[in-house]
């Protein structure tokens, strides 16, 4: 995501910042990469279990540390549950299934069906034009179109978990239609890369999931856990955006606290509440993801990048940089993707 690199302090009296000016910080620059990889033509009875997540990511983007899967229902209606959670999500045409995870999961259509494993149903690589799984009892079609992207934005960490794993979009009026245009799009413009990719113009998808995101994070329960119940909440979401604007600071839980005014107690309560965290883990990892963000896309010195994430020295940023990302911070501008 691309910092807004502001160093004045908010005048006194002003606004407190808006949680919707983190929810613009959390989905504006999201560096992310991708395709569509299937598409499935399936008929009622049906469902099928995916393959494990550790095994997504070998298939579709080797060396990534995690792949974010998504659905786009094209036709008819479906379930899908993901592994370890036996809680139902229903989609139908129209809506986009996001798993921002990649976790493992299962699929199905309105009538009772025998699990099989996806993989048994896929042709083996490399394919000559993208695979079209069907399968089913010969009832109503659903047709689902699987994509894939990868990032190693903070929004997408697992360890993190800012969203749930898994959740089902419905866009409505304009936004459906922007949706399915832009689908349709990179449907014409795809084209095969090797044996098992698809590639397609990654902008118009990238735009896809970040309008899915908005949409989603606009219309989910305020009880939500997780970013949603962050940015919702009256001291969480400002004090979000406040280190979001200025990541240089030398911010403290107490001067956080005092921008807000509120206790310290409090603000650590509600951080831990609303993200499972206390409000300096979270600080941390911002500035972390501020630092790849400024590694992948400027030609910034280290020494300069510690100064524009609140580190007095490029040896304590090194530091802290390999603590959280298991590499120096050279290492790690040299990596793939």
């Amino acid at each position: 995501m691309s910092p807004v690199h502001a160093v004045h302090d908010p005048a006194p009296g002003a606004a407190d910042p808006a949680p919707e000016t983190a929810l613009v910080d959390a989905l504006t620059g999201l560096h992310l990469q991708g395709a569509f990889f299937l598409q499935g033509q399936y008929t009622e009875g049906w469902a099928y279990r995916s393959v494990p997540s550790a095994d997504a990511v070998a298939i579709l983007s080797p060396g990534s540390p995690r792949v974010i899967l998504f659905h786009v229902i094209a036709a008819g209606r479906c379930w899908i549950e993901v592994d370890g959670d036996a809680e139902r999500r229903w989609a139908e045409a129209g809506d986009v299934v996001v798993l921002p995870y990649g976790d493992g999961h299962r699929m199905g259509g309105t009538a009772d069906a025998e699990l099989v494993e996806i993989a048994a149903l896929m042709p083996p690589p490399p394919w000559d034009e993208m695979p079209v799984i069907v399968h089913g009892s010969g009832g109503d079609v659903t047709r689902i179109l699987c994509g894939y992207l990868t990032s190693r934005d903070l929004l997408f960490d697992p360890a993190v978990r800012a969203l749930p794993p898994l959740f089902v979009s419905r866009p409505t009026g304009a936004a459906a239609a922007w949706v399915r245009a832009s689908i349709d799009f990179v449907l014409g413009q795809s084209t095969k890369a090797d044996g098992i990719h698809y590639t397609a113009p990654t902008p118009i998808i990238e735009l896809v999931l970040i309008e899915v995101l908005k949409l989603h994070l606009a219309s989910a329960p305020t009880d939500a856990v997780g970013l949603v119940r962050a940015l919702r909440d009256p001291v969480v979401g400002p004090a979000m955006a406040l280190i979001h604007a200025d990541p240089a600071r030398k911010w403290s839980v107490a001067a956080l606290a005092a921008e807000l005014h509120v206790s310290v107690s409090l603000l650590d309560e509600r951080f831990r509440h609303g993200l499972g965290m206390p409000p300096i883990r979270y600080l941390t990892g911002w500035r972390m993801h501020v630092a790849q963000d400024l590694l992948a896309g400027t030609a910034l010195g280290v020494a300069a990048i510690a100064r524009r994430t609140g580190y007095e020295s490029e040896e304590a940023f090194s530091r802290a940089f390999k603590r959280k990302c298991g590499v120096a911070p050279s290492v790690w501008r040299r990596s793939p993707g």
